[in-house]
């Protein structure tokens, strides 16, 4: 575990219920524990932000590990935004896609809203009007 400041980077893939209440806290839409449950343990990489030995920030790559990769889960809770942790989070993600991905991946994310402006200090480009993201949106 690496620190900044009052900040610890841990590389570690959060506990169900930790991912649950990052995901909520910070505006996402929530997972069921099954979904959870079986989701995170086919992370290819997960990073965790804690403060005073709690998870206040997260973030991971999942994929097949050669041709994909996606990032998901940027949260950080919302007393603890505006404070580079997001940047700090992409950092470490960078790091390990720039040491493990192969140069012919793809590696994709979706930003919500202002966050294509985080992203784009990673390399990131808008994929539009070449292609577009789309999602299968089921109901519950």
């Amino acid at each position: 575990m690496t620190s900044t400041h009052s900040y610890q980077v841990k590389h570690d893939i959060p506990s169900v219920a930790t991912y649950q209440h990052l995901r909520l806290s910070a505006g996402l839409s929530g997972k069921t524990t099954e979904a959870a449950t079986r989701g995170l343990p086919a992370s290819l990489f997960a990073v965790q932000i804690m403060h005073d030995g709690l998870a206040i920030g997260m973030g991971r790559v999942i994929g097949d590990g050669g041709c994909f990769y996606q990032i998901v889960d940027i949260a950080v809770l919302p007393e603890h935004q505006g404070k580079g942790l997001g940047k700090l989070i992409m950092q470490e993600i960078r790091q390990y896609l720039d040491a493990h991905a192969p140069s012919s991946a793809y590696i994709s994310l979706i930003a919500d809203g202002k966050a294509q402006d985080l992203y784009a200090q990673f390399g990131f480009v808008l994929t539009a009007p070449a292609s577009v993201g789309m999602a299968l949106r089921r109901p519950k």
